[in-house]
């Protein structure tokens, strides 16, 4: 099968291979999407094509079984199980909400997170540089970045004395950027009025409680934010708040801003794990890395939109600049 044509199957609800590849008894792989297909689509790219260069081909040598959870946490246990039923060789997935649905549901099928905030802190791994047990993977926790942002945030709007604060309070991960966006902000002079989020439902009715004066918006990246970024991004317009996120994909879908890892790259270094994996090393022994650079992006057709002008020593500093 050719790459194009796999690609293409990727953005089904599931993807299942013929029982005659599964016959040959090859590895298999069981891809969690914890995000929706079309959100996390150049990440899942960037990983099969990690993988073949280290000579995984879907069909020939690896077998590749995908469920797309849609950002809905009840969904990273149902599909964990059905990977653990199909005793498949690797689980690979992102966030620490589904990290820990599959790690609760098996100690011997190893599990590869390519983003994770805190491993350590939430129970993932007993340390970054010898993990034990069956889990480890690329962690995106990084001290500084939430400060980053807000100054990044401020530099478009200079007199911002109102921040909103989107996070999933459902999820595990979210403790520490919580705490350090409040720190953040209180260092800054910023008044912050958290919007707390457990389900897609919720994200219209907390934008309908956005209180006056509020100046900015900060959402906090997770699956459930970052599958249901049109809305977000459209809400906010609507509001007219600008908006900083901790994912691209958000800024693709119409965001303004990110400042956040690279995350193609982490779902690419994910394979360079999975191939060590399947050649016989043992997750435990393998350390927890983390993000090589940042990158901002900004998305001038959104600052047009909210009627915004971007400095033009903030678009020099930009990664990416969707025009």
């Amino acid at each position: 099968m050719k790459r194009r044509e796999f690609i293409g199957l990727i953005g089904s609800a599931s993807v299942t291979w013929p029982l005659a590849a599964r016959a040959q008894q090859l590895p298999t792989i069981g891809l969690l999407g914890a995000n929706s297909s079309s959100t996390q689509r150049q990440w899942t790219e960037a990983f099969v094509q990690r993988l073949r260069e280290l000579g995984w081909i879907e069909g020939s040598t690896v077998v590749i079984e995908v469920r797309w959870a849609e950002g809905r946490s009840e969904r990273y246990s149902e599909i964990a199980a059905e990977f653990v039923r199909l005793k498949v060789s690797v689980i690979v997935t992102s966030g620490t909400s589904a990290v820990v649905a599959a790690k609760q549901l098996t100690s011997g099928i190893p599990i590869i997170f390519a983003t994770a905030g805190d491993p350590v802190g939430n129970g993932l791994v007993a340390s970054l540089a010898r993990p034990g047990g069956n889990v480890t993977g690329l962690s995106i926790q990084s001290p500084d970045v939430a400060g980053k942002r807000l100054e990044l945030l401020r530099e478009v709007v200079p007199g911002l004395r109102r921040l909103a604060f989107m996070v999933n309070v459902g999820s595990p991960g979210a403790g520490p950027e919580i705490g350090e966006v409040q720190a953040a902000a209180r260092m800054l002079g910023l008044e912050v009025d958290t919007l707390e989020i457990r389900r897609p439902e919720d994200i219209a009715l907390v934008f309908a409680t956005l209180k006056d004066g509020v100046g900015g918006l900060y959402v906090l990246a997770e699956p459930l934010t970052t599958s249901n970024g049109p809305q977000i991004g459209a809400l906010a317009r609507a509001a007219r708040l600008p908006t900083m996120y901790g994912n691209e994909a958000n800024v693709q879908v119409g965001g303004l801003m990110s400042y956040a890892p690279r995350f193609p790259d982490l779902w690419r270094r994910a394979a360079d794990y999975v191939d060590k994996i399947l050649r016989g090393a043992k997750p435990g022994d393998l350390p927890v890395e983390q993000p090589t650079k940042f990158d901002l992006v900004i998305n001038l057709k959104t600052a047009k939109a909210l009627g915004l002008d971007i400095p033009a020593t903030l678009l020099a500093r930009a990664d990416e600049v969707i025009e």
